[in-house]
């Protein structure tokens, strides 16, 4: 039994553990699309590929919740859609640092307890004893996919973690950006931008100042919810992004706007 696992079975007991390679339903590609605006704005062809990704991702990584939480199809979709998002760019991506997702009912602390007073973690990745393992706030998760405005998603947030940690170094700087721009011409810019944002002058949420590797997560939440926004209060970031994914994601921008009913 792993580390993680350990501790939340002392804390909660271990609930619902999915290794899944059940076939596709065509319930999952209806909750999809209800659920999530980068899946909702695919065409027919790129959404099956989409799907077989996700299933490819459940057979390689397993799923678990904490004793008492039922673990749903909405749960598991929501995580592999997070998986699938940040490296839609790269048909041939497989996590090799991760190998399981674990669910708890809410956010938690470092000692993964929820509903303590310093219970504030919505989601974590970690190297050591926590390598190949994610905790997420099942709550949070879902309202990542929800509200679609706020520049938040810890799905995606943690993967962009994964991504940055695949070259074994969790920096801020992951291993493709170097293709596109030195590691010092890289920080001195990240340096303006959290400035700014200390300054109160920037609307990257204030968690992105925390340091490199945090602003590259948070920056990369914004831009698969609201790309338009980001390509205009920060043209140069977007262009660092979008060449980094290899994505267009302008699409999302119109998928946000008020539906009329």
């Amino acid at each position: 039994m792993t580390w993680l696992k350990s501790i939340i079975k002392t804390l909660f007991g271990l609930g619902n553990e999915h290794h899944s390679g059940q076939p596709w339903d065509s319930s999952f590609s209806e909750i999809l699309f209800n659920k999530v605006a980068f899946y909702r704005v695919l065409n027919e062809t790129d959404r099956k590929v989409f799907e077989q990704r996700v299933q490819l991702f459940w057979k390689t990584t397993k799923i678990d919740c904490a004793e008492g939480m039922e673990l749903t199809d909405t749960d598991r979709l929501l995580v592999g859609a997070s998986a699938i998002i940040p490296v839609w760019g790269f048909p041939k991506w497989h996590y090799l640092n991760l190998s399981e997702v674990i669910l708890l009912p809410g956010a938690f602390n470092e000692q993964f307890k929820v509903s303590q007073s310093d219970s504030r973690i919505s989601g974590m990745v970690g190297t050591g004893l926590m390598a190949g393992k994610m905790a997420l706030s099942k709550p949070h998760l879902h309202l990542g996919f929800e509200n679609t405005k706020d520049k938040r998603n810890v799905g995606i947030h943690e993967f962009a973690h994964l991504l940055d940690m695949s070259d074994g170094s969790n920096d801020g700087f992951p291993e493709r950006m170097a293709e596109l721009v030195d590691m010092g011409q890289w920080n001195q810019f990240v340096d303006s931008k959290i400035a700014q944002i200390e300054k109160g002058k920037s609307n990257i949420r204030d968690y992105g100042a925390t340091n490199y590797l945090e602003f590259f997560a948070v920056a990369t939440e914004y831009f698969f919810e609201r790309p338009k926004m980001l390509k205009r209060k920060h043209p140069q970031l977007f262009n660092y992004l979008e060449s980094f994914y290899n994505q267009d994601v302008m699409a999302i921008a119109d998928d946000v706007k008020p539906r009329k009913k």
